[in-house]
């Protein structure tokens, strides 16, 4: 099969130019191709070489006049060419021991190659000399499987996935994203080789786990994960959300299967994928705090202020940032629950103003993750809540456009209250700024200089007066 249509960019024709002249044999290979085929756009372009990889780089560098990056350790390069990253690598054969990822390498060819690859749908290839420019090498069925939506591997699986472990949460990604199936005996030899995960890297896992939390559909990958086995070793935490427990009349929802319910919610709503992080661990201390009441039945009070609690260690164990995406996730675990309280109560302007100031410019993710946490069967239900929130949202509209909480700082400052009185910092000037700060916030006082100058002129005496009797 030829498929010139396939290599309209002109790159492709001076690389081909370029390898005819050296006399290399050149293919276009692996995502390109596979993304050909799936009407998808693709700006990483890999070449394998029958021959140096580098040494072909380097001439195309020369030729577009722009720079190579060469690494050598791998025997891969590296050139721009406009929006796109060409890599070039040699045709090789690879071995591996049994306690590393990364192999033995001797030169190959082009089927050697294809054979180490980690799915046939990333094996095809694409010839860039002139003698068989477009025609397409697929050894091991690729078009196939693209054709049957199947992820499988070009050789036997328990070799694939002994050699390269992470392979097998490749085939979970690949499988999400693209919305395909991973062959049966492709996910039985995952299943049997789970625990040689142990010897990847956390920051290779999470870079796939951000791939599957990213994909339209995230709870696939993680359904994928669990069924696998593989979900226990690389992220206990989640996998106890797992089951339902029940005791006379009284049984819980699983845990594992809302919270993906939670998160395709969001999804939907959003391609945050930090927004999505925290879906994913919104009731992520449910296990922890889970008690039973003969009378009400289960309750896992306080799992939010848990949970918060959790995060940074979560993100610790499994190489995620430890900044500010982290206080994000956290902040969200934390609110998570309180518009649903405001839904289910009477919505106070106090209430509000507190929610407004507590969640700052994250509120519209907040408010989408509390809708995306709506998930109950009964559809009378659902609507209420639905309606509620916009009840709430209008009332949030309103206040923010009146009282401007959100993010707001108290207008009297510590500096202030210390100036004015003649004080050194101390316990009292923290009570009266909040003193202050609740007054704003019931309404008591508007969020204004003068109003909180004349509040603090009132309560400050009796509290210093305290201070002094201390």
């Amino acid at each position: 099969m030829k498929l010139p249509e396939a290599l309209t960019l002109p790159i492709f024709e001076t690389i081909g130019q370029l390898a005819d002249e050296s006399g290399l044999s050149a293919f276009v290979i692996g995502g390109y191709v596979r993304d050909y085929f799936l009407h998808r756009p693709s700006t990483d372009i890999d070449v394998v070489v029958v021959g140096s990889g580098i040494a072909l780089a380097e001439k195309l560098a020369r030729r577009l006049h722009t720079g190579v990056t060469v690494f050598k350790t791998f025997g891969t390069a590296m050139v721009r060419a406009g929006e796109m990253e060409i890599e070039f690598v040699g045709a090789r054969k690879e071995s591996y021991r049994s306690d590393s990822r990364k192999p033995t390498v001797e030169a190959g060819t082009i089927e050697d190659d294809q054979l180490r690859r980690d799915f046939t749908i990333n094996a095809m290839a694409l010839g860039l000399n002139r003698e068989n420019f477009g025609e397409l090498v697929d050894p091991f069925g690729g078009i196939r499987d693209l054709d049957a939506l199947l992820i499988r591997t070009p050789c036997d699986p328990d070799i694939t996935f002994s050699d390269d472990p992470l392979r097998m949460i490749r085939a979970v990604r690949f499988a999400t994203q693209l919305g395909f199936d991973i062959d049966p005996e492709t996910f039985e030899a995952i299943t049997r080789n789970r625990e040689r995960i142990a010897i990847v890297s956390k920051e290779r896992v999470t870079v796939e786990l951000n791939k599957i939390m990213l994909s339209p559909r995230p709870s696939i990958g993680w359904e994928l994960l669990d069924k696998t086995g593989l979900l226990t070793l690389i992220f206990p935490k989640l996998a106890l959300l797992k089951g339902v427990e029940r005791r006379g009349a009284h049984a819980h929802k699983d845990n594992f299967d809302h919270t993906l319910q939670v998160l395709d919610n969001v999804a939907r709503h959003s391609d945050d994928l930090w927004l999505r992080w925290a879906a994913l661990l919104h009731d992520i201390a449910k296990p922890q705090t889970k008690s039973y009441d003969p009378k009400t039945g289960w309750s896992f009070h306080g799992h939010e202020v848990l949970g918060s609690k959790m995060i940074p260690a979560i993100f610790r164990d499994l190489k995620l940032p430890m900044n500010e995406k982290m206080k994000f996730v956290q902040k969200l675990v934390f609110l998570h629950l309180r518009p649903i309280a405001l839904v289910e109560d009477t919505v106070t302007d106090s209430a509000v103003r507190r929610l407004l100031f507590e969640a700052g410019d994250d509120i519209e993710a907040l408010m989408t993750l509390c809708q995306a946490d709506i998930t109950s069967g009964i559809e009378s239900k659902v609507r209420r809540y639905l309606h509620n929130f916009e009840l709430v949202r209008q009332k949030m509209k309103e206040i923010e456009e009146k009282d401007r909480i959100r993010n707001f700082q108290p207008p009297i400052t510590g500096e202030l209250i210390m100036r004015h009185y003649e004080i050194e910092p101390c316990r009292a000037v923290g009570l009266i700024k909040e003193r202050i700060k609740d007054a704003i916030l019931e309404g008591t006082i508007a969020n204004d200089y003068d109003q909180a100058f004349a509040l603090m002129e009132q309560i400050a005496p009796a509290i210093l007066a305290e201070r002094t009797g201390e």
